[in-house]
């Protein structure tokens, strides 16, 4: 059984004693807790309990007591556990969600099976509202084994967060992180194949969905065989990227940009310099590729050294810096050998420094083209939220 140091065990004490001094729910007839015993001889007692108290249809009923191994011959255990909750702050619609997701909780024992949970999150800074909201969402937070699951996971999961009150926020964002075995599993692989704390702490803040399926052990490496650095954040945002973008969306994605004149070897260079590439959406991709090659007439292989481009606004940063290049452009005042990307990932203060307001005798103009084409795009936001 977990322990508690003595503060928290101060603390836990406070909080259960509130909470079994909650009265029950003022509108128990919400859901009537009396069973009908009018049922036919085919039909459990406790798939007639799902039928007449939660509103299953006898078909349902009977397969989610098989499913789950719903059984009891009485209310008295369903009734207790269902005032288990309702004295811990849950309400009746609250269960009625809850029960339908996990109809195995009416045959459980609260006591061992529940309690020793919600004292647990407690003991960590979750809030009596915090895991009434999370259970309501997410009740199979409640199967796995609180000792042989829940209690390590969380420990692995502090390894890298720090806090309590980052892993129970990161834990209760996405529950499956202490309900599904790869969670621990693939975080234990990035750890024996060498990658680093910080780009696991990454992947655990950024998107930890990615944890909760298959072995991650086959894009890790592949990442390291396409020479990815473990050390280096580009890796946690290329391993996020080889997770969540499917096989088949990945080829559509590198025929997209393929077609803008792109080899395989530009969209792999592409991917190692900012692997966010693979995020961005072919509509996005089109649109940027579409105003550099036919608006700009600049080569879409100049994007390949930086492709962050593609991670730019097209509306309020692309279009209105590219009409301040090309004013420069044509009168002759930016370098030959300036780089056309890289105008588009500076910073505001920085791009007005290089590209405006070092040209004095032009400055004036270039500021005023520059607000005008911000202006335009924030007059199209502005429309497009009222419409």
């Amino acid at each position: 059984m977990f322990k508690f140091n003595s503060w928290r065990h101060k603390t836990l004490i406070y909080h259960l004693k509130e909470l079994t001094l909650q009265s029950p729910n003022p509108n128990p007839l919400l859901f009537s807790l009396h069973f009908c015993t009018n049922t036919s001889d085919s039909t459990s007692f406790a798939a007639s309990y799902l039928i007449n108290n939660f509103g299953f249809s006898p078909k349902s009923a009977p397969k989610l007591c098989s499913t789950y191994n719903v059984r009891f011959k009485t209310a008295q255990k369903p009734d207790s556990v269902l005032n288990f909750f309702r004295n811990h702050g849950f309400s009746d619609t609250q269960l009625r969600n809850i029960i339908a997701k996990s109809p195995w909780l009416l045959s459980c024992n609260p006591s061992k099976r529940v309690l020793p949970k919600f004292e647990f999150f407690l003991s960590k800074g979750a809030s009596n509202s915090d895991i009434v909201n999370l259970v309501s969402k997410y009740p199979m937070v409640l199967s796995p084994s609180l000792e042989n699951h829940i209690v390590p996971t969380y420990e692995l999961l502090y390894k890298f967060l720090k806090s309590d009150k980052d892993v129970i926020a990161c834990a209760f964002g996405n529950p499956t992180l202490l309900t599904h075995h790869f969670a621990p599993h693939n975080i234990r692989v990035m750890i024996e194949n060498g990658v680093t704390d910080l780009n696991i702490t990454r992947v655990i803040r950024r998107q930890s969905s990615i944890l909760c399926r298959s072995d991650i052990l086959m894009e890790v490496e592949e990442l390291k065989g396409l020479g990815f650095n473990l050390s280096q954040s580009f890796f946690s945002e290329a391993l996020i990227a080889k997770r969540k973008i499917t096989k088949t969306r990945w080829e559509e994605k590198v025929d997209a940009i393929k077609k803008w004149g792109w080899s395989d070897a530009d969209v792999l260079e592409a991917f190692k310099k900012q692997p966010h590439i693979m995020l961005t959406s072919i509509d996005k991709i089109n649109s940027v590729m579409s105003f550099w090659v036919n608006q700009l007439g600049w080569d879409a292989r100049a994007i390949v050294k930086l492709p962050r481009v593609f991670g730019s606004c097209l509306e309020r940063r692309i279009i209105p810096r590219a009409a301040v290049l090309q004013y420069i452009l044509i009168k002759g005042l930016l370098n030959k050998k300036a780089s056309l990307t890289t105008p588009f990932v500076v910073s505001d203060k920085l791009f007005l420094e290089r590209y405006i307001n070092r040209y004095k005798e032009q400055s004036s103009y270039l500021l005023k083209l520059y607000e005008e084409k911000l202006n335009l795009a924030h007059a199209r936001d502005e429309t497009d939220t009222m419409s």
